[in-house]
């Protein structure tokens, strides 16, 4: 398809220009000048190479972590015989914030020429590229020849995982303690046997194994471990309450980096994690796993969710659970605390799974309101919202008391803590032997 170019037109203008400058204002003149000018850019056209001829690859990375940078690179080579001008505009999705989605090279016969432009999505989910569209100029920059090819593509973005210093903390204070490098009142923890060794004046005294003792006539303890093959599921809510935002992302974001700290703990550590997310409906299932792949399992799963504008189906969520995984485990609910949600949908549905299952209820704190609600007002406006905030804290206090009386513990934390501070309860978990 034939394009005309801004030069083309530049000098039809400067054509035209010229003849009324020279006093010569004749229709037909002007005709035949531009007449001129055509005939030149049709002999541009025919010497512009077949953009039909040009090759185009595009390598993509794959997988990224949203907000993080990364690149696209495009492979142009031609297949002509004659030195090409070639223009190449890439499908790129404007959430992926791409430097530059457009590439200009200069390409000598059989030549090949590598373009690259950085990115940084601002959206997670999937995005598909599929195709380019290939411009050639003709030597003179007066009329290009274009084109479209297929060329499609799959980048996933993935949700960050901010809270991964924290995780890799954690582990190797586990492993630390799991060693015996750990302080004298957590020597011995866990239920599961590990080994026997010589008596300590730090060791307790319900702690020595007698038989052992008398055979070696000096006393000897028994050092235990906390357990392995244990499991963690986390069920992540995907309904209308996680739509919400507090600090500018939706709780819903904030909820996938407290599962990928929890698994990325759980499997690290020998123990085996999975995931149920469910809005009014089931929406993804990863089964209990351990190894290095499951946190990817995981990702995977989840990366392409966004909060269902309905009521979350507790109960449904929780029937499916148990249906599929019979063995006690640690449950780990991450939604948000709204009263009315709680009282009419999550709290019937709760002892489904507390009388068979430990339960840990997770839920982001807005830290703009608790500042309302602590600070001084200094007009009416202000007062008001504070009294807002102070009563929205203290239903909040409520549905929490209310989660704790019917069984579960709650974890309700500002961004950025919800994710260690459920680490830490299930260490603390594991450490005692609850499961």
């Amino acid at each position: 398809m034939p394009i005309p170019t801004r030069r083309l037109a530049a000098v039809l203008a400067v054509a035209s220009v010229v003849v009324f400058a020279l006093g010569d204002h004749g229709v037909v003149t002007l005709l035949v000048v531009d007449g001129a000018v055509l005939l030149v850019a049709l002999v541009d056209l025919a010497l512009a190479p077949s953009p039909r001829r040009i090759e185009v690859a595009r390598d993509l990375p794959g997988v990224v972590s949203l907000g993080a940078e990364a690149e696209i690179t495009w492979r142009v080579r031609s297949g002509s015989r004659r030195r090409a001008w070639v223009l190449v505009a890439d499908e790129l999705a404007p959430s992926l914030r791409a430097d530059d989605r457009r590439v200009r090279v200069q390409l000598a016969p059989g030549e090949e020429v590598r373009a690259s432009t950085t990115f940084r999505p601002a959206r997670r989910g999937r995005f598909e590229p599929r195709e380019v569209a290939v411009r050639v100029t003709g030597p003179l920059g007066l009329v290009s020849r274009q084109a479209t090819r297929d060329l499609p593509g799959v980048l996933r973005v993935h949700p960050p995982f901010r809270s991964k210093e924290e995780a890799e903390l954690r582990i190797d204070k586990a492993r630390l303690l799991e060693v015996g490098l750990r302080s004298a009142a957590g020597r011995g923890g866990g239920t599961e046997f590990d080994q026997l060794r010589d008596y300590s004046v730090d060791d307790e005294f319900r702690r020595i194994d007698w038989a052992a003792s008398a055979r070696v006539d000096r006393p000897i303890v028994r050092t235990f471990r906390a357990e392995r093959n244990q499991t963690v599921i986390v069920l992540l809510d995907n309904g209308r309450v996680m739509a919400g935002q507090v600090g500018d992302v939706p709780r819903l974001e904030h909820a996938m980096d407290a599962v990928m700290m929890l698994t990325a703990v759980a499997t690290r550590l020998g123990d085996r994690a999975g995931l149920v997310a469910f809005d009014h409906e089931v929406r993804a299932v990863v089964s209990p796993g351990h190894g290095p792949t499951q946190l990817g399992r995981v990702t995977e799963a989840m990366y392409q969710l966004e909060p269902a504008l309905a009521e979350s189906d507790y109960r449904g969520a929780f029937t499916a659970t148990m249906t599929r995984f019979r063995r006690r485990a640690m449950l780990v609910v991450l939604t948000e605390l709204v009263e009315q949600a709680v009282g009419e949908f999550l709290a019937p549905a709760l002892p489904l799974i507390c009388a068979q299952h430990l339960v840990v209820i997770g839920a982001v704190q807005d830290p703009e309101v608790l500042a309302w609600a602590q600070a001084s007002p200094a007009d009416p406006a202000e007062a008001y919202r504070k009294a807002a905030a102070a009563a929205a804290l203290e239903e909040r206090a409520r549905t929490i008391a209310r989660l704790r009386g019917l069984g579960a513990t709650v974890v309700d934390a500002t961004p950025g803590r919800l994710a260690p501070l459920l680490a830490d309860a299930y260490l603390k978990v594991k450490a005692t032997g609850r499961l």
